[in-house]
């Protein structure tokens, strides 16, 4: 299982790096991108099954490489959930902004598609920036020593 450990954590790197330079790059384009939401995605459950491996090992007796690494490890979990989090209030920070206090339904057409343009693209910085922390995270579960 300690192989299957390694490539899970190898791909947990190079995932969330995809993902995390695309949704970069998309976000500086000021481009919604319905792959970087794939890309995401599929980087957040090779994450939740980096951490059950990693539990498992645990549970059988498994010693880490130092004391860090289950923090390191479990990590990526943490910040992929608090990203999220930290998403759904995008809509709600963006529709705050509206002036004199009116709704999304009194705007025109154009208007209302302009403010879901940047929502998508507050939420894919948020989550953007998650995928790089999830990143270094693991690469210094994966490289670092105490």
């Amino acid at each position: 299982m300690t192989g299957v450990h390694v490539a899970l954590g190898i791909a947990v790197i190079a995932a969330n790096a995809l993902a995390g330079a695309w949704g970069g790059v998309a976000w500086l384009r000021r481009e919604p991108s319905i792959a970087f939401w794939y890309l995401l995605r599929a980087a957040q459950v090779i994450v939740v099954a980096q951490v059950a491996v990693g539990l498992a090992l645990i549970l059988t007796g498994r010693e880490a490489p130092d004391e860090l690494h289950f923090i390191y490890g479990i990590a990526p979990l943490v910040v992929s959930l608090v990203s999220e989090g930290m998403r759904v209030g995008a809509a709600q920070r963006e529709l705050d902004e509206l002036e004199d206090g009116r709704d999304l339904e009194s705007l025109e057409r154009p208007e209302q598609a302009a403010i879901a343009r940047r929502v998508v693209r507050r939420e894919m910085g948020v989550m953007t920036v998650g995928a790089l922390l999830i990143v270094t995270l693991a690469l210094r579960a994966a490289f670092g020593t105490s």
